[in-house]
């Protein structure tokens, strides 16, 4: 397989290092991952389309060692099951990465109900590499706050009620109803953005109770990801998701 397309795979899932442990489960044609943030505030999953990879579910630890391992080899590669582990070589280097046990892997639990959203937001190119860039220069800046007023929306990075450093940006959306400003990571999102960065069709979705979804198709791949308040997570169990 093109390893360039086992990166892509990896960087959406990783976000800059945000979530480093998931279970990657591959059948006979796709590579999937469901992954939960150390804070437990982000949800989500990525798949890619993608035969040449041995099937079975395989635990994966520490992502940012794998990358590290899969940077010393050419951009054509071969990927195999051994006995705890996975090898992944090109011509003349062969690499391994031992696998964890599942039970190390933090279980992503299932959103019991999705509340309806009430505001749908296109993520176009100029508004991505705009928030990058506007998140770079308030660095410092926790949260990405959402209002719409008259079907006219606006992402504020550095919101406050007192007067503060701030970058307001207008957006595309359709709003069911004003929404009152509400908060979710801003960081967070600049790491979606980033690693999804190009895709043909993305879309950011708010509820006013307090989840965001953001969600992108590319070529082969496929994700999504949701974020909320740590009091708006329902879970039917800390199963693991089939």
């Amino acid at each position: 397989m093109e390893k360039a397309k086992l990166n892509g795979f990896i960087n959406r899932y990783n976000l800059g290092g945000e979530v480093e442990s998931v279970m990657l489960n591959s059948t006979d044609d796709s590579v999937s991952v469901k992954m939960i943030s150390d804070d437990k505030t982000l949800l989500g999953d990525v798949t890619v389309t993608e035969k040449d990879f041995p099937t079975g579910e395989f635990g994966i630890y520490t992502t940012s060692q794998l990358k590290g391992l899969l940077s010393v080899l050419d951009s054509s590669i071969k990927v195999e099951e051994t006995t705890g582990a996975l090898k992944f070589s090109d011509k003349g280097t062969k690499v391994q990465y031992m696998l964890a046990a599942p039970s190390v892997i933090p279980a992503v639990p299932d959103l019991k109900e999705l509340p309806p959203f009430d505001a749908e937001i296109t993520l176009d190119d100029e508004f991505i590499n705009k928030y990058i860039k506007s998140k770079g220069a308030l660095a410092d800046a926790d949260t990405f706050t959402f209002t719409c007023k008259n079907n006219k929306g606006e992402i504020i990075l550095g919101y406050s009620s007192i007067n503060s450093n701030r970058i307001s940006i207008s957006v595309n959306c359709s709003c069911d109803n004003d929404i009152e400003p509400i908060a979710f990571s801003a960081k967070y999102l600049k790491e979606i953005l980033t690693a999804n960065k190009g895709s043909n069709k993305s879309s950011l979705k708010i509820s006013s109770k307090g989840l965001a979804h953001v969600g992108f198709e590319d070529g082969d791949y496929t994700s999504n990801y949701y974020f909320f308040f740590r009091n708006f997570l329902k879970v039917k169990s800390m199963k693991r998701l089939p």
